[in-house]
């Protein structure tokens, strides 16, 4: 098998999906320095970093693939939740907001929205962008889940219940957990 980014890249996932985090990153460390431009396998070993519990590690390599790409959701995403997790609320709430800017029907970055003001306390920003999320995709499990625990926090028992009455119709079905 001839070496190439390509393949090392594929490697890299395969031992990723694995949790040879060590072996992987070594493998994204190789292709990146084959083609240092290819802002997919910075992403791909900030992935791996954030996976391995090394968020610091993370958020330099993202944001080194943000360079080179800062209109792709997944990164936007990843560098939301790898702020969020770093406490670095302002970061956060920048990428999240980038990522709406980009694709306003996108139901995730919308969900991440409502939790970033959830845990601000603000609860009417959390509830209008939990039911954004939901008005772009109904069947969004998490973001029901996150926009009843809104409610309850509003004092919504209406709005809590029909959450919780959806959800057990999406269990119901069988493909997600309970709650």
């Amino acid at each position: 098998m001839t070496e190439s980014p390509e393949t090392l890249n594929t490697h890299a996932i395969e031992l990723a999906s694995k949790g040879n985090f060590a072996e992987a990153i070594a493998c994204f460390k190789r292709a990146i320095s084959m083609e240092n431009s290819n802002y997919l396998l910075w992403y791909n070993l900030g992935v791996t970093y954030r996976d391995s519990g090394n968020l610091q590690a993370a958020k330099q390599v993202l944001l080194t693939a943000y360079k080179l790409d800062n209109t792709d959701e997944e990164l936007l995403d990843s560098l939301t939740l790898v702020c969020f997790a770093l406490d670095e609320t302002d970061d956060a709430f920048e990428y999240c907001s980038e990522n709406i800017e980009i694709n306003p029907e996108n139901p995730h970055a919308w969900n991440n929205l409502g939790v970033l003001y959830f845990a601000r306390g603000e609860y009417r920003k959390a509830e209008t962008a939990f039911e954004q999320a939901v008005s772009l995709y109904p069947h969004y499990y998490d973001a029901l889940y996150n926009l009843r625990d809104t409610y309850a926090e509003l004092g919504n028992t209406v709005g809590q219940a029909e959450c919780a009455r959806l959800m057990a119709q999406l269990r119901n079905k069988g493909n997600y957990p309970n709650a």
